[in-house]
C-alpha cells in the first residue's frame, strides 16, 4: 500500500519549520501502532488519542502494522498538535480521505477522545509557515481566527475530526474563519490617578518617546507601580506588523485568547521570585519567557533587588541584542526580546532610607546591602534614573492633574512620528535602539551641550556605554520639544536622570 502524506510544523523560536506526516499501513504484526521520528512523550502518546477519536465518530483502526514517520527524523518533535495530522494520515491511508488532497495541507490540532478538536499554541506561525509553502492549513476552530491573519491561504478550521471529514467530503462545508481583534483598549489606566510625582512623569514621558529603560527608586506607597501600569497608555498603538511580530510570540506561549490580536502594546509584571527560564525563557520545552512576551512593549519588574541576581544579569544580552538565545546541546533557539524595561525599587530593605519620620535604623548600611544586589552592569543598562518622593496627604487632598495620559501620549506620538521618519532608512524603531554611526549622526549636540556632557562624563565616570545612553535620552527631550538638534538644555537634563553611584 502508498503512504499517505499531510503536513504539520516544529517549533524551533518562532520559526516553524516543516514536518511530513507519513502514514504506512501494511502487512505484518497485527495491530502494531507505531510512531517514529524523534518524537518525544506527548506525541507518543497520540496513538491512544487517535485511536479513541476515530472510533469515536464510527471507525476502528485497521488490524495490521501502522507506521506513523515524522520526516525529517533527526528533528525533535514535541507538544500534542501532531494528533491531527496523524490521525489525517491514517484517514488518508484507510482512504476516508482522498490522499492527494490531503497532502496540500498543514494540520496541526489535539484531538479529545469524543473526536473533538482542541486549541493548540502556535497556530500563527504555523499558518504563516503554510501560506509559504503554498499549502491550506486544517487548525481548531477556536484558532481559526488567529490563523486568518495570516494573509491569503485556504484555512479549515473545524471543530472536531466528524466535522472535518463531513468538510472535505462535502457533507457540511465549513465557513471560512475571520480575523478578530481583541477589545483591551479600554482597560489601561490614565496618569490622571496619579497625584503629584512631577518628575516621575516626566521621566515616564520621556522614556515612552525614546523607548528607554527606566528605574524608580522611592519609598513603598510612593506610586511607583501605579506611574509603570500607565506606561502602556503613553505609547502609540501597534502598527500591523508589530501587532503580528507579537502575535507570533503569544500564540507560541498560548497567550491568545480566542484567536484575537491586540493592538496594545504587551505590559508583563512577573512576580520577584520567577526563574530564569520564566524571564528569558527555557525550560523542558523551550517557552518563550517574559522578556520575550514583552517584545515591543513593557516588561516591569518590582522590586528589582528582590529578584535573584542571575536571573537579574540574564537580562544584559536581550537589553543590548533585541533577542532572548536559549542555547540547548542540538540548537540555539532564538526568541524576539525588544522590550521596554521600567523596574521600581525602595531605597533600602524597609524603605526608609532618608525619611526623618520613620528613621532607617541600619542606615547607611541597609542601602548599600540592598542596592548592592543589582550589578553594576545592569545598572549602567538602564537610561533613566529617577527618584520618587512620597506623597504627602496635601498632595492627595488636590483634584486630579488636568493633563492625563491622552494628552502626553499626543506628544509621545508627536516625537515618535519623528523618530519613524529619520530611521526608516535605518531598520530601528526608535532611540533607544540607535547605535554607532546612527547616533553620532542624529544625537550630535551642539558646541554647548558637546561641552557640558564632557565635563559631567569625567565628573560623573561615565562609562563608553552610559555616555551614549545619555545622548539618545538627550535626542528623546529634544524630541519632545520639536528640536531639530540636540541642544545644552537637552544634555543637562538627560544627565540628571543619570545614575551616580550606588548611594548608601
Amino acid at each position: 500500500m502508498s503512504v499517505a502524506h499531510v503536513y504539520t510544523v516544529a517549533f524551533q523560536g518562532i520559526e516553524a519549520r516543516e514536518v511530513d506526516v507519513q502514514v504506512h499501513i501494511g502487512d505484518g504484526s497485527q495491530g502494531l501502532f507505531n510512531i517514529v521520528g524523534l518524537a518525544d512523550k506527548a506525541v507518543a502518546e497520540s496513538r491512544e488519542r487517535v485511536r479513541a477519536a476515530l472510533y469515536a465518530i464510527g471507525l476502528a483502526l485497521p488490524y495490521q502494522r501502522l507506521t506513523v514517520n515524522l520526516a525529517p527524523a533527526d528533528l525533535p518533535k514535541e507538544g500534542s498538535h501532531y494528533d491531527l495530522p496523524i490521525a489525517i494520515g491514517l484517514l488518508s491511508a484507510m482512504g476516508v480521505l482522498p490522499a492527494s488532497e490531503m497532502a496540500g495541507y498543514t494540520a496541526m490540532g489535539e484531538l479529545s477522545l469524543d473526536g473533538k478538536i482542541a486549541p493548540v499554541a502556535g497556530v500563527l506561525p504555523a499558518a504563516m509557515a503554510a501560506a509559504e509553502s503554498g499549502r491550506g492549513l486544517i487548525c481548531p476552530a477556536e484558532c481559526g481566527p488567529e490563523a486568518a491573519w495570516a494573509g491569503e491561504l485556504e484555512i479549515v478550521a473545524a471543530p472536531s475530526l466528524i466535522g472535518l471529514v463531513n468538510h472535505v467530503k462535502g457533507a457540511a462545508v465549513l465557513n471560512p474563519p475571520a480575523p478578530k481583534i481583541a477589545n483591551d483598549h479600554t482597560n489601561i489606566p490614565d496618569l490622571k490617578d496619579v497625584k503629584g510625582q512631577e518628575t516621575a512623569k516626566r521621566a515616564l514621558e520621556i522614556a515612552a518617546a525614546g523607548g528607554h529603560n527606566m528605574l524608580m527608586t522611592g519609598p513603598p506607597g510612593s506610586g511607583k507601580s501605579m506611574l509603570a501600569q500607565r506606561l502602556p497608555g503613553l505609547l502609540p498603538p501597534l502598527d500591523a506588523r508589530e501587532a503580528l511580530e507579537i502575535s507570533m510570540v503569544q500564540s507560541l506561549a498560548g497567550e491568545l485568547r480566542e484567536g484575537a490580536i491586540s493592538r496594545t502594546r504587551p505590559f508583563r509584571s512577573p512576580h520577584h521570585s520567577a526563574s530564569m527560564a520564566a524571564l528569558v525563557g527555557g525550560g523542558l520545552r523551550v517557552k518563550p519567557g517574559e522578556v520575550s512576551l514583552a517584545h515591543l512593549g513593557v516588561l516591569f519588574l518590582d522590586e528589582l533587588p528582590e529578584f535573584q541576581r542571575q536571573v537579574l544579569d540574564s537580562l544584559r544580552q536581550p537589553i543590548e541584542t533585541g533577542e532572548a538565545v536559549v542555547a540547548r546541546a542540538n540548537a540555539h533557539v532564538r526568541f524576539p526580546a525588544r522590550f521596554q524595561l521600567v523596574a521600581a525599587m525602595n531605597p533600602c530593605r524597609c524603605g526608609h532610607l532618608g525619611d526623618p519620620a520613620q528613621a532607617c535604623g541600619r542606615a547607611p548600611k541597609c542601602a548599600a546591602d540592598y542596592q548592592a544586589r543589582i550589578s553594576g552592569p545592569l545598572l549602567d543598562r538602564i537610561d533613566i534614573h529617577v527618584e520618587v518622593a512620597s506623597v504627602s496627604a496635601q498632595d492627595l487632598a488636590l483634584p486630579p492633574p488636568a493633563e492625563g495620559s491622552a494628552e502626553v501620549a499626543r506628544r509621545v506620538a508627536r516625537a515618535r512620528d519623528i523618530q519613524r521618519r529619520r530611521y526608516e532608512k535605518d531598520g530601528i524603531r526608535t532611540n533607544a535602539e540607535a547605535e554607532g554611526e546612527v547616533l553620532e549622526r542624529v544625537a550630535k549636540p551642539d558646541a554647548a551641550g558637546a561641552a557640558l556632557l564632557m565635563n559631567a562624563a569625567d565628573a560623573m565616570r561615565l562609562t563608553a556605554r552610559g555616555f551614549h545612553r545619555v545622548l539618545k535620552v538627550a535626542r528623546s527631550i529634544a524630541d519632545l520639544a520639536g528640536a531639530e538638534s540636540v541642544g545644552r538644555a537637552h544634555i543637562a537634563e538627560a544627565l540628571s536622570y543619570r545614575r551616580l553611584h550606588v548611594t548608601p
